[in-house]
Formats: C-alpha cells, sequence, structure tokens
C-alpha cells in the first residue's frame, strides 16, 4: 500500500483550477475528478474481495445477473443491455466466467443466432459466497454510513436519469 500523501490532491488540482480558469469551473472539476478517484478505490476493493473467488467486479456483475434471471440463462445480447457494456465486455466477460466454469454458453433453443449464458451449480454457489464477502465488508464503502451511502445515491441517480438511463 502506498504512503499516506501530507495534501489532498484533488484540493490542490482544485487550487491550481482556481488560479487558471477562476472559481465558476472548480466545483464541476473537482466533483467529477473525486467521482472518478472514488470509483478507482472502490473498484480496486472489491476486485481485491473478489480474487479468491477469481472474479473481477465486471464478472461478478454478469453471475449476479444470470443468478436472478428466471431461468438462469440469458442472451449475450440482453446482458450488455442490462450491463450497460459493449458487446465485446460482455465477450469478455462470459469468457471469464466460462474458464472458471461458472457459466456455460448454449445454443439458443429457438432461434441459431443467438447464445446463451447459463449460471451452473457452481456459479450459483460462488455467487452466493461472493454476495456474503462483499456484503461483510459493505461493498468497499467505508468509511461511509449507511445515511452518507443514501445520500449519495440519490445525487447521483439525478446525473444518471439525465442521461437517459431510465425515467423518473
Amino acid at each position: 500500500m502506498p504512503s499516506r500523501l501530507p495534501f489532498d490532491p484533488i484540493d490542490e488540482a482544485g487550487r491550481q483550477w482556481t488560479h487558471h480558469w477562476g472559481d465558476d469551473a472548480t466545483p464541476s472539476m473537482r466533483g467529477v475528478t473525486s467521482l472518478m478517484r472514488v470509483q478507482q478505490i472502490v473498484l480496486a476493493r472489491l476486485n481485491e474481495l473478489l480474487r479468491p473467488f477469481q472474479l473481477t467486479f465486471p464478472r461478478y456483475e454478469g453471475l449476479m445477473l444470470l443468478f436472478y434471471a428466471r431461468k438462469g440463462a440469458l442472451p449475450l445480447g440482453k446482458m450488455g443491455a442490462r450491463l450497460q457494456v459493449h458487446p465485446t465486455s460482455v465477450t469478455n466477460i462470459i469468457d471469464g466466467l466460462e474458464r472458471s466454469g461458472l457459466v456455460q454458453r448454449l445454443p439458443h433453443e429457438t432461434d441459431r443466432r443467438t447464445k446463451l449464458a447459463v449460471i451452473t451449480d457452481r456459479g450459483r454457489e460462488v455467487a452466493e459466497a461472493a454476495t456474503k464477502v462483499l456484503n461483510d465488508d459493505r461493498f468497499g464503502t467505508a468509511p461511509l454510513s449507511d445515511a452518507e451511502l443514501e445520500t449519495l445515491t440519490a445525487i447521483l441517480r439525478r446525473l444518471r436519469a439525465d442521461a437517459d438511463e431510465f425515467e423518473t
């Protein structure tokens, strides 16, 4: 683990930003930079927690999508839409899950052009065990309180809704 910094880099970037660009641009730069840094921190924490299961967080998300699917199976295209990722990313996710024996690819029963990702019994076991670990560690969100996380979710929901991710 790297040594602790003697200052907040985003505060310093904000100071520099204000000097060069003025006060008006600083809150948006600081907010976005903070958001991106936190995404890096949380993703690293989640991937570390999931490492014993041979999972990354994107693979975990794909596995959980299949875990919750009514039949434990989904077409790869539908997975991409639900995970909001490019088809190539879905292929990579399923490749990794398949190598670990957590998912299998099977032909669709009525559409020859479509492949299904199907969760295996081992995949269900790993999904449950990995979720317990993530829940026990609060999905890597320490030191935030539940109230802070609810506030954060509400704030970020506005950005997500504005991008037409969903109707409010």
